[in-house]
This record gives C-alpha cells, sequence and structure tokens, in this order.
C-alpha cells in the first residue's frame, strides 16, 4: 500500500511543479484548430464516401 500512496504522492506533485500548463489562449488555439481538422478530415471521409458509393452503385448496377 505504500507503493500506491508514493505514486500518486509524487504524481500530483509533478503535476503541479514539474508540468508546463499552455496559457487560456494557447488552449482556445490548438483547440480551433483540432476543431477545423476533424472537420476537414470528417468532410474528405464524407466526400470519399459518397464517391465509393455511387462508384459501386453503378458497378452492381451494370450487372442487371
Amino acid at each position: 500500500m505504500s507503493k500506491l500512496t508514493n505514486y500518486f504522492r509524487e504524481t500530483s506533485e509533478e503535476m503541479r511543479y514539474k508540468v508546463t500548463w499552455p496559457s487560456l489562449e494557447e488552449l482556445q488555439k490548438s483547440a480551433g484548430l483540432v476543431l477545423i481538422g476533424s472537420l476537414l478530415f470528417a468532410s474528405v471521409v464524407g466526400v470519399m464516401d459518397v464517391i465509393f458509393n455511387k462508384g459501386l452503385d453503378a458497378f452492381y448496377n451494370s450487372f442487371r
């Protein structure tokens, strides 16, 4: 039990004194970049899905 207590004590100490936390402005900029990147990636995947769907539909319908 002593090892577990020591682990949590050292972890909280490191989080307080050794970790460099971003400022609110940096955090907002990073969050904005992640949001834009995620939306861009989702758009590309959505367009690819539509293209592949239409292509496969055309392929399957050619055998009817």
